[in-house]
């Protein structure tokens, strides 16, 4: 059973995340061979000033 987990910065629509799950779901069944049902997706959001790059927060830029 196939278990991906995306994190990302909060800020991305409904659909969008819908399509992310639905793309990343066809990606493992094509590449393992997993039943549809098998996959799961978990997205985790994190607030901009929970993340940085560069040392900077993205909130802050």
């Amino acid at each position: 059973m196939p278990i991906v987990t995306i994190k990302m910065v909060e800020g991305r629509t409904d659909d969008q995340k819908r399509a992310l799950v639905e793309e990343v779901t066809q990606a493992v069944i094509k590449a393992v061979d997993a039943p549809a049902e098998n996959v799961s997706v978990i997205i985790e959001e994190m607030s901009k000033n929970h993340f940085a790059k560069g040392g900077v927060r993205y909130s802050d830029q």
